[in-house]
């Protein structure tokens, strides 16, 4: 019975130590990235291995640019499509959450979730697509990190440049010579607002985009001017 105890001691002392690691790994990343550019994220990797089981020679398609080489105007759709108080909260939009749980209760499953741009660059960056109480905690915990040694300016410049926009497409000089031939700084108001409001589900949207996301693309041009970026 003793060495039971101490084997299940044993356990839970290596599964914290575990836990603690990870999070020093975490840690230490996001320190290196408030100088330096993430070469890939956990979601450039696992789209590039279901590309290459399609197609072994399969690249992703994504070009860095500095913040202020996008475009003004992509900064401001994406704010207002995704994050409105962007500038203003501490990584968590409290009310937004609140909200995504009400209308997540309403229709019996996850069908919102209140993410922040710095809750969904958490999991770009480090985790996966998966919904769980587990990524959800551990993407809490990245995005408390994240605002913890990083600048709002510089969490936009990252996700702005991470960020999936179709299928092997990610970031915004990617997305801007894909879809419009152009350069992430040329893009105007109208093309930003149509590739912000793809970004919940680009890959399908790539493909298809319906009238009620043009809909939702009016609105977001309408009212993006009002929204506060860094």
């Amino acid at each position: 019975m003793r060495s039971a105890f101490r084997l299940l001691k044993w356990l839970l002392a290596s599964a914290v130590l575990l836990v603690l690691a990870y999070q020093l790994w975490v840690f230490g990343h996001l320190l290196w990235w408030t100088r330096f550019n993430p070469s890939q994220t956990s979601f450039m990797s696992l789209r590039l291995d279901e590309l290459r089981q399609r197609s072994p020679d399969a690249q992703l398609r994504q070009q860095w640019v500095p913040y202020e080489r996008i475009s003004v105007h992509l900064k401001r759709a994406v704010v207002a499509a995704e994050d409105d108080g962007f500038v203003d909260h501490e990584g968590f939009d409290w009310e937004g959450i609140q909200k995504a749980m009400e209308k997540n209760r309403k229709k019996g499953r996850a069908v919102a979730g209140g993410s922040t741009i710095s809750q969904q660059l958490a999991k770009n960056l480090f985790l996966s697509p998966s919904r769980s109480y587990l990524r959800k905690a551990q993407e809490a915990a990245i995005t408390f990190m994240m605002e913890a040694v990083m600048d709002k300016r510089r969490i936009l410049e990252i996700y702005l440049n991470v960020v999936e926009w179709g299928d092997g497409v990610f970031g915004a000089e990617a997305a801007a010579q894909r879809y419009y031939r152009v350069s992430a700084a040329q893009l105007g108001p109208e093309q930003a607002a149509r590739l912000a409001v793809m970004l919940p589900n680009p890959r399908k949207y790539e493909k298809t985009f319906g009238p009620r996301l043009a809909a939702h693309a009016a609105r977001v041009a309408a009212r993006m001017h009002y929204s506060q970026v860094p």
